[in-house]
């Protein structure tokens, strides 16, 4: 079912109305939805390159906007809707785990996360089950998830095709790197 649903998003990405199939799969994606977006991000921005901002946005906008959506079932419907969720996707176990890094580090854990190729519906989910802070809670989703639909649009507009498989290989070493250099330049403006 996973490859079916793999190709179907595929197809989407170079039909005329990609835009539209990226924002709903980017908002699906940030509560309920197997795939990321990037699925279909990729394709797009190889097939038009000049378009990478505009891919970019619309996947960061619908993503925060289904993270909001997350948060909802999280806050309101974490025994009815977000335990099942969590569980039809393996995550159960990272949701407890996420409590005590949530209440120790708060933003740090959803910028850190919201960046990186694990699934974003734990984060939203367990971002409104905790009652998180929801102005930070926008505020770390809106730069988590810019920084990484913008810096894997960037780097195939810069480097085209050959980065593809690179990216989709070592997506999660990609984005683990920025998070270093990003934490680390945090960190040395903090110091010095």
């Amino acid at each position: 079912m996973l490859r079916k649903t793999y190709d179907w998003m595929m197809d989407r990405a170079v039909h005329r109305h990609a835009l539209a199939w990226l924002a709903a799969i980017s908002f699906a994606e940030s509560s309920f939805f197997p795939i990321p977006p990037d699925v279909m991000l990729i394709p797009m921005v190889l097939a038009a390159p000049t378009r990478w901002f505009r891919v970019a946005a619309v996947a960061t906008v619908a993503s925060v906007v289904g993270g909001f959506f997350g948060y909802a079932i999280g806050a309101w419907a974490m025994d009815t809707v977000g335990h099942a969720i969590l569980a039809a996707f393996h995550l159960t176990d990272k949701f407890v785990a996420m409590k005590p890094l949530v209440d120790r580090y708060g933003v740090w854990v959803i910028l850190v996360k919201g960046m990186t190729p694990i699934p974003y519906k734990l984060i939203t989910i367990t971002a409104g089950a905790f009652h998180f802070d929801l102005l930070k809670f926008t505020l770390a989703s809106i730069v988590a998830r810019g920084m990484r639909f913008f810096l894997v649009a960037a780097l195939l507009w810069r480097f085209g095709p050959p980065i593809r498989d690179f990216v989709e290989r070592r997506l999660k070493l990609v984005t683990t790197a920025f998070v270093v250099l990003l934490v680390g330049g945090v960190l040395a403006i903090k110091l010095f």
